[in-house]
């Protein structure tokens, strides 16, 4: 392996490529199959104000009671709040708690559902009991047997009928017994032959039961545990890597290391990414939020690196977050632009995100506006426009163009400031109430998505020749045309500081 030390994660913005939302849109092109140990979270929800008499323990004064997919079963949730589609194969147990399993799954778009009853085992329900956010005590129900030989060979036939439709594999090892040898070495030996690319959330320390598999992404314990080796330093951390490659005959290593990021090596070398400065709430499911990513990234056509990066910030958000929880695309994007927008809220947004925030501002009664540009070194004629813009409307949304639309439209040399920059620009102005990247040439597609009740563009133009005013009027909106302020232009800008 060519090692490469020194490689670091670049500035945020820039860490999934020059066009970070759309990297995270493209998840929603991606299937993945799942495959491994599904199980009930159950969380009890309280506050402790004494100790109890009986003994020194804390009483828990029950508020709450909540319940979620656990395991393969939130690998499945996270593919599913990103927008990709997943199909998770599983074995549960023949009791109510696999009856409530499926009513949580049921409901999860894109998802296809096989879970396969075994009257000779039990459903596995962890119940965590929390107070103040912080876990004072798990209660575990299951069982760690390996599947019998029919319950192994129905497994294998349902992962034969949906493999053709899927881009890459998770295998989830919670070690319950889904994950016989049998069934890993058939999913590898078949994913092969596909060229689908088999990511193992590993359970214990024989990691030669995976060989063959594209990466494991174990943590820094248990990559400890299944090397014998410390990980204390970046480079003790690529030493252990290097051996389980070689040892353990799979392709890659993508180690979760906490608050020190992860690190990916591979044929390709070695690359250390800093996790991002995040005060840590829980844990619990976070392993499950980076496989996901990593998976729907690579099925999606991501390389490894970027999709390590995506997966990077799913985890950092996730560990804000208290009990099993997931990372949504609005969270992704603010994550990747490493900004916490005004008062609070993030006002950059895919487009699904967008398309959901015009849907709450519509139930509040709200009117909203739409507008577009490159804004490429704001100027005062920009900030005119975007005013005369909120005017007209309760609520106004930016379409900004992707670096590489601008790069496009204006010249190999522009933008000068990057789309993150850009976002960052905008979104800090009061006027500003969403920013959301497009990639195409012209906003058309992002206007009829967001069916703006005004449609504003500068007096240069005619209603004729303003993108979607046809549309826009087709469903009762009207074009606005702001005046300008002359003498104020970014290309006039940038010629002057060329000439300068």
């Amino acid at each position: 392996m060519t090692q490469d030390k020194t490689a670091a994660v670049p500035a945020p913005g820039s860490a999934l490529g020059d066009d970070p939302v759309r990297a995270i849109e493209g998840l929603a092109r991606a299937t993945v199959l799942v495959i491994g140990d599904v199980m009930l979270d159950r969380f009890v929800h309280g506050a402790v104000a004494r100790i109890s008499p009986e003994a020194p323990i804390p009483v828990l004064s029950v508020k709450g009671h909540s319940t979620v997919p656990g395991g393969a079963g939130n690998v499945v949730c996270n593919l599913a709040a990103v927008g990709a589609k997943s199909v998770l194969v599983s074995v549960t147990g023949n009791d109510p708690a696999a009856d409530e399993l499926e009513d949580l799954l049921g409901n999860r778009a894109g998802l296809t559902l096989t879970l396969i009853r075994d009257g000779s085992r039990p459903t596995t329900v962890k119940t965590r009991f929390l107070a103040g956010g912080q876990q004072l005590l798990r209660a575990d129900e299951e069982t760690d047997g390996a599947l019998d030989a029919e319950a192994e060979s129905a497994v294998i036939a349902a992962i034969d009928m949906v493999l053709p439709r899927c881009g890459a594999i998770v295998l989830s090892d919670y070690g319950k017994g889904v994950l016989t040898d049998g069934v890993i070495a058939a999913v590898i030996d078949r994913a092969k032959k596909a060229s689908v690319p088999v990511l193992v959330d590993p359970k214990g320390r024989d990691y030669q039961r995976y060989a063959g598999a594209s990466l494991l992404t174990p943590n820094r314990a248990e990559l400890s545990l299944a090397t014998g080796l410390p990980m204390a330093t970046d480079s003790e951390v690529e030493t252990a890597c290097e051996t389980a490659i070689r040892d353990f005959g799979v392709t890659g290593i993508l180690a979760t290391r906490s608050e020190k990021g992860m690190t990916l090596a591979d044929a390709d070398g070695v690359l250390h990414i800093p996790a991002q400065a995040r005060e840590v709430f829980d844990v619990v499911g976070a392993g499950d939020t980076v496989i996901a990513l990593m998976a729907a990234a690579l099925a999606s056509g991501l390389d490894r690196a970027n999709a390590a990066r995506l997966a990077n910030l799913g985890g950092g958000v996730v560990v804000g977050k208290t009990g099993t929880a997931v990372a949504r695309p609005d969270e992704l994007v603010a994550a990747a632009h490493g900004a916490t927008w005004l008062e609070g809220e993030r006002k950059v947004h895919t487009l699904a995100g967008m398309v959901d925030q015009v849907g709450l501002w519509r139930r509040q009664g709200k009117t909203v506006g739409f507008t577009n540009g490159c804004f490429d070194l704001l100027h005062p004629g920009h900030v005119h426009l975007l005013q005369q813009a909120r005017e007209q409307c309760d609520r106004l949304v930016v379409g900004l163009n992707s670096d590489e639309s601008v790069a496009r439209l204006k010249g190999p040399e522009r933008p000068v400031h990057n789309e993150t920059a850009r976002a960052t620009v905008l979104a800090s102005l009061a006027s500003v109430d969403a920013v959301v990247v497009f990639g195409e040439d012209t906003p058309l597609d992002l206007i009829r998505a967001v069916k703006p009740d005004v449609l504003v563009k500068g007096q240069d133009y005619t209603v004729e020749t303003v993108v979607g005013a046809e549309d826009v009027q087709s469903w009762g909106g009207r074009v606005f045309l702001a005046g300008l302020l002359d003498g104020h232009s970014t290309t006039g800008t940038v010629k002057k500081l060329r000439g300068g």
